[in-house]
């Protein structure tokens, strides 16, 4: 059984353009290429037929998984739920209780994540640490140079796809 993959309406709309870009317009141009290449001659030394090829693999790959997100699609307008309690979408200010190092992310969808901007799949460690999980909250995560406690500080809802570029990483939980 498919998991569902929750995303919000902008990023369903962002998937379903680019799903198309690649249908309706790159596939055709690169097939146009290679039938060019193709007339061109024997095909067995033909660097721009291959690479056409290659380049049709490629799209056909993606637009194969983006076809899979797409049928596995929840969703989700985080603007309209309640954020009392960290679940998708929500923004939530933590600090690290040894370092009183703040953190900010954003949980979202697994094609809307950023985590260099701060905006962190919904299936992540840390989100997963977070879900359910309330202002005042502590949680403790097993890193590799061992396990780290935080404080959820204050948690809500920021459009994602407005935030500032200033956040963490999620990479400093990440295992290296």
């Amino acid at each position: 059984m498919s998991q569902n993959e929750p995303m919000t309406p902008r990023g369903y709309d962002e998937l379903l353009r680019e799903f198309k870009f690649l249908k309706d317009v790159e596939k055709p141009k690169v097939n146009r290429e290679k039938q060019r290449a193709a007339e061109l001659g024997d095909r067995s030394e033909n660097a721009e037929y291959h690479a056409a090829k290659e380049k049709l693999r490629h799209i056909d790959k993606r637009l194969f998984y983006l076809n899979s997100m797409i049928q596995k699609a929840q969703i989700i307008d985080p603007a309209v739920l309640n954020h009392t309690r960290v679940h998708f979408g929500s923004t939530i200010r933590i600090v690290q209780s040894d370092t009183e190092e703040e953190f900010s992310y954003t949980i979202c969808g697994t094609l809307e994540s950023e985590p260099q901007n701060g905006l962190i799949s919904v299936h992540s460690p840390l989100a997963r640490a977070l879900l359910g999980k309330e202002e005042g909250d502590e949680f403790t995560l097993t890193l590799p140079q061992g396990k780290k406690t935080y404080e959820i500080l204050s948690l809500g809802y920021s459009d994602i796809f407005t935030l500032k570029k200033d956040h963490r990483s999620e990479s400093d939980f990440a295992f290296h």
